[in-house]
């Protein structure tokens, strides 16, 4: 079907928008009700989790060794 004139352009732009839509719509139906890739994300954020008290705890002991070095530099 040949497109002429402004609106049958206009309907057809909206017809594709509706289908396009619908289609984004039940993919994300899907992707909601799947449950396999759960346990991949929990996995993941436990281990920013480690990674995010891995990176505090080396901080706080680089400055308690830091600080220990230094005593033992002025006691010497």
């Amino acid at each position: 079907m040949p497109l002429t004139g402004g609106e049958d352009e206009a309907k057809f732009f909206l017809r594709r928008l509706i289908a396009d839509t619908n289609a984004a719509g039940e993919t994300f139906s899907r992707l909601i009700e799947d449950s396999r890739g759960v346990t991949a994300i929990e996995y993941g954020l436990i281990a920013a989790l480690i990674a995010v008290a891995a990176v505090v705890v080396m901080g706080t002991v680089g400055t308690n060794l830091s600080g220990v070095f230094s005593q033992v530099a002025s006691s010497l």
